[in-house]
């Protein structure tokens, strides 16, 4: 039986960094280079696109599971 509390928290994670990354998406035009701060703002947008991926992944996979 799927975790329904638990898989309502990874929707809500994943609902919370969906909008923090299309937020930071608004104004994203890739890395300029020799810019320390467009260099910056590029990790983080890359590691919010692992974390909704990843996310994403571990409630298709419990709800598969159920």
């Amino acid at each position: 039986m799927v975790d329904f509390e638990k898989l309502q928290k990874l929707k809500e994670r994943l609902a919370f960094y969906e909008d923090k990354l299309a937020f930071r998406m608004k104004r994203y035009r890739g890395v300029i280079h020799e810019s320390a701060a467009s260099e910056m703002k590029h990790q983080e947008v890359m590691v919010l696109r692992a974390m909704v991926a990843d996310l994403k992944k571990e409630i298709q996979a419990l709800e598969s599971a159920g």
